[in-house]
């Protein structure tokens, strides 16, 4: 039986934040507090690329703080990017954990096709 799911995502797992950086080839998060364009911000700090400004997660809250100043310090879709990447591997971790096995496939829209088969049934 298949099922379809919607993820909202909240970054609250360094490890999976971890990964998604390596899967995108980006530098890995750093801990820190950062200067924003106007505040500053602490958590793991995600340089994306041709942002002037990294992306900063709070792995307690769940919540991301950045400034791109609507898109003129950096392209959004860098951002969807990494929180697209940021899900899989949760999704993976959290499958592999369980002891089932994932594949992923990688769509014509962007979008990717997890399978996580339990007990042999996909």
């Amino acid at each position: 039986m298949s099922h379809i799911v919607e993820i909202k995502t909240e970054v609250r797992d360094t490890e999976a934040l971890k990964l998604a950086c390596l899967r995108l080839g980006l530098t890995q998060p750093v801990s820190c507090t950062t200067r924003l364009f106007t505040e500053e911000a602490t958590g793991e700090a995600v340089h994306l690329p041709g942002w002037r400004y990294p992306a900063v997660f709070d792995v307690i809250s769940g919540q991301l703080k950045y400034d791109n100043f609507q898109g003129r310090w950096g392209d959004p879709k860098e951002l969807d990017r990494l929180l697209q990447a940021y899900a899989v591997e949760k999704a993976r971790l959290e499958a592999r954990r369980k002891g089932y096995l994932v594949t992923e496939q990688p769509m014509t829209d962007g979008s990717i096709r997890l399978t996580v088969m339990v007990g042999g049934v996909a």
